[in-house]
C-alpha cells in the first residue's frame, strides 16, 4: 500500500523508517543502512517525511527534498510525547510519524548549504573564543603559584606578560621562562585565528543584503546579523516578531493555574549563543542611553531604573528581537526613530497586553512599553 506519511528516524549508520497510509494504518517499518536511505526514498512516491531536528536533519532534509519528497524538521523535546513505551529506533520512528501530522506543530525550518557553512564559522569562533579563555585563565592560574597576579583581562595579560617574561626579579626560572613563553606563543595562535574568523564573519556580512538590513539595528552588529541570518531562513518561519522573541527565550516562562498568571524567568529557550549575542549587544545600547534624549534611550533608561540593568538588556534584547523579524519578514529597512517603528513598537505591545490578559501561555512578555 502507499504510504502517505513516513516517519525517519536518524542516526549515524542504522536508520529506522515507519510508514502510514491517509487513515493512519501502518504500511511500512523497515530498517536501513545509511548507504540505502537515498535509494530506498527515491523509489517511494512524493508523501510526507518528518524528522526528528537532530544531528545531520538538515542535509537529509535536502536530499530528500531532492526526490520530490514533502519533508518537515521537529524539535526532539515535540516528538517525545508521542513515543508510546520503551525508548528505541522502531518506537522513535513512530512517534515521528504521529508527530509529523498534528495540525498544531512547530516545525523548524530547513537551512541551505551558505546557513550551514555560516554557521559553522560561527561555531568555530566560539570554540576558539573558548580555548582563549581557558588559556589565559591557566597563564594567570600558573603564574599566581609565583606571587605574580595579572588583571583578568585578555588585553592586560596579552600585554602583561611580555613584562613579566624580561624581568629578572621575580621568582620565575629559566625552564619556568620557557614554559609561559610558550603559552604566550600558544595565545598569539590563538587571537590570530579568531581575528581570521572575524574577517570571513565580516565579509559575509557585508555581501548578504538581510544581514545590512539588521545590522542598522542599535546593539546587533555584524557577527548578530550572521548568526541570526544563519539561524533562520526566513521570517515567515514565525507568526510575528513575538513568537520569533519566543523561540529565542527571551521571554518569561509561565507556571499559570486556575485563571492566575505566574510569570517567571525568562525561557531559555532556543539557541544559547544567539541569545548571549543579543543580549551583550543590547548591553551597550543600555550603557550609551544614559547621555541620550531620543524616545528609545528615555524608556530604555526608565527601565533600567525601575527593573535594574541586567533586566533592562533583556527587555532590549526583546525588543530587538522583534525589529529583526520585522525587517526580515517584510524585507523593510530600518528607520531608528521614525513613525513606522513607533507605530510597530505600539501594535507589538498591545497585542501583548491583550494576550495576557486572555491568559496566554509561553510567549508573553512582561517588557511591555
Amino acid at each position: 500500500m502507499k504510504a502517505a506519511t513516513i516517519g525517519l528516524d536518524i542516526a549515524k549508520q542504522v536508520f529506522q523508517v515507519h510508514g502510514a497510509d491517509k487513515s493512519g494504518k501502518v504500511v511500512l517499518r523497515r530498517k536501513l543502512r545509511r548507504s540505502e536511505v537515498a535509494r530506498f526514498f527515491a523509489r517511494l512516491e512524493p508523501c510526507l517525511v518528518g524528522l526528528e531536528a537532530s544531528g545531520s536533519a538538515h542535509y537529509w532534509a535536502r536530499v530528500l527534498s531532492g526526490s520530490g519528497h514533502t519533508v518537515k524538521l521537529m524539535a526532539p523535546q515535540f516528538v517525545k510525547p508521542y513515543v508510546k513505551s520503551n525508548k528505541n529506533d522502531a518506537n522513535d520512528a513512530e512517534a515521528i510519524c504521529e508527530a509529523v501530522t498534528r495540525p498544531n506543530m512547530r516545525f523548524v525550518p530547513q537551512k541551505s548549504v551558505q546557513q550551514q557553512d555560516l554557521q559553522c564559522q560561527h561555531r568555530v569562533r566560539s570554540r576558539l573564543v573558548a580555548c582563549r579563555t581557558q588559556l589565559v585563565n591557566q597563564i594567570r592560574g600558573l603564574l599566581a603559584e609565583y606571587g605574580i597576579v595579572l588583571p583578568p583581562h585578555v588585553g592586560q595579560l596579552r600585554s602583561g606578560l611580555p613584562a613579566v617574561l624580561e624581568d629578572a626579579e621575580n621568582q620565575l626560572t629559566g625552564l619556568g621562562r620557557q614554559l609561559f613563553r610558550g603559552l604566550y606563543e600558544e595565545l598569539a595562535q590563538l587571537e590570530e585565528k579568531i581575528d581570521v574568523a572575524d574577517r570571513q564573519i565580516k565579509l559575509a556580512f557585508q555581501g548578504h543584503e538581510d544581514c545590512q538590513r539588521i545590522g542598522a539595528v542599535e546593539g546587533i552588529g555584524p557577527l548578530t546579523a550572521t548568526a541570526i541570518v544563519a539561524a533562520i531562513s526566513n521570517g515567515r518561519a514565525f507568526a510575528n516578531g513575538r513568537q520569533f522573541a519566543a523561540w529565542l527565550g527571551l521571554v518569561p516562562r509561565q507556571n499559570s493555574s486556575g485563571g492566575k498568571t505566574r510569570l517567571m524567568g525568562i525561557s531559555k529557550r532556543g539557541d544559547p549563543y544567539l541569545r548571549t549575542l543579543l543580549i551583550h549587544g543590547a548591553r551597550s545600547v543600555v550603557y550609551r542611553a544614559r547621555n541620550k534624549t531620543d524616545k528609545r534611550s528615555l524608556w530604555i533608561v526608565d527601565k533600567q531604573q525601575r527593573l535594574g540593568t541586567t533586566k533592562a538588556c533583556v527587555a532590549v534584547a526583546n525588543k530587538n528581537a522583534r525589529i529583526v523579524w520585522s525587517l526580515i519578514a517584510r524585507e523593510q529597512v530600518y528607520r531608528p526613530g521614525s513613525l513606522a517603528v513607533g507605530i510597530l513598537t505600539y501594535q507589538l505591545s498591545q497585542r501583548d497586553a491583550g494576550a495576557a490578559n486572555n491568559g496566554t501561555t509561553g510567549e508573553t512578555d512582561f517588557f511591555r512599553t
